[in-house]
């Protein structure tokens, strides 16, 4: 396994994040696993930080959107022009065009807008003009959004949250972080200067081994009944999809991976869990994020867990 690859990045991007270990795990997973990942939390929390620190340790294109309401889709995707010099109409691609985009304040874009990364993020390829076009691999999109924010913003619909893998938060930083993550950029700026430790090529092989990570029986049956708990719950409106089933799989797959294993154990479905499948759900009454994540939780504690030695 890649184990040495993976604890590069790790501490590649750990140059310019204080604490936020766990969060690290998880975007790391997310890119193992070949899925896109949703940053939901307040602003100043270092959402923008950790996507351009992940992007700048993986030496491949990067781009950036900053979506507002004006944004159209073919700013994202790309469009026709007509050049006179060659008297031809001459496609120039768009953003998504990259190999890791951030999509930032992503529910700041009209629906019509958001729906144009759709096509791009679940089969990697862009039509414009009725010409599909493959996207580069590999392709990750990293989005931010300011769960609290409601002016001016456009909710992200189930389809398009159905096409993230994960959601996940910053983690808090206590007393002692904080003040080290304040003389850490006081000193520098150390995005600047943050140097890339793998290609392209590596994040292909490492997604490769991912995908051949060992997930016994058993477990993927546990995986299946915590997902089918979901759509029987009094208070969820609808559950968690198939293609939510097939995520939590992958993630569970790249967890282990992140972790420097090659099998696939009952706390890596566990960790995974809310931050792959929490999104997906529609709660029969309206509340916030927290709320999915405690019904995953309930779920997890009420489905029985197989024991045995999954190596």
């Amino acid at each position: 396994m890649n184990t040495e690859i993976l604890q590069k990045l790790r501490e590649n991007i750990g140059k310019v994040m204080i604490g936020n270990e766990g969060t690290i795990s998880l975007v790391l997973t997310s890119l193992l696993a070949g899925g896109h990942i949703l940053l939901e939390d307040m602003p100043g929390t270092g959402k923008t930080v950790m996507a351009k620190a992940l992007a700048k340790s993986i030496q491949g294109e990067f781009r950036r959107i900053q979506f507002t309401p004006d944004l159209l889709p073919s700013d994202v995707t790309g469009l026709n022009y007509f050049d006179a010099k060659e008297g031809a109409f001459v496609f120039s691609k768009g953003p998504v065009f990259c190999n890791v985009l951030l999509a930032d304040e992503i529910n700041r874009a009209t629906p019509k807008t958001q729906s144009s990364l759709l096509e791009c993020m679940a089969e990697g390829q862009a039509t414009v003009d009725g010409v599909t076009r493959p996207l580069s691999a590999p392709f990750l999109v990293i989005a931010t959004q300011n769960p609290l924010e409601t002016l001016g913003t456009f909710p992200l619909p189930e389809a398009q949250l159905d096409r993230f893998l994960m959601r996940v938060s910053m983690e808090g930083l206590d007393p002692g972080q904080e003040r080290a993550m304040v003389e850490r950029f006081l000193r520098a700026e150390p995005l600047q200067t943050l140097e890339p430790v793998c290609g392209v090529e590596e994040v292909k092989q490492l997604q490769k081994e991912c995908a051949g990570v060992f997930l016994h029986q058993e477990l993927l049956d546990y995986m299946i009944a915590v997902v089918h708990a979901t759509r029987k719950h009094s208070a969820v409106a609808s559950g968690v999809s198939p293609r939510g089933t097939l995520a939590f799989v992958r993630a569970a797959q790249g967890f282990a991976l992140v972790n420097g294993r090659n099998f696939v154990t009952p706390e890596d479905i566990k960790a995974v869990a809310a931050p792959v499948l929490a999104h997906r759900l529609v709660l029969a009454v309206q509340e916030d994020s927290r709320a999915s994540e405690n019904k995953i939780r309930e779920i997890l504690d009420t489905v029985p867990l197989p024991t045995e030695k999954w190596e």
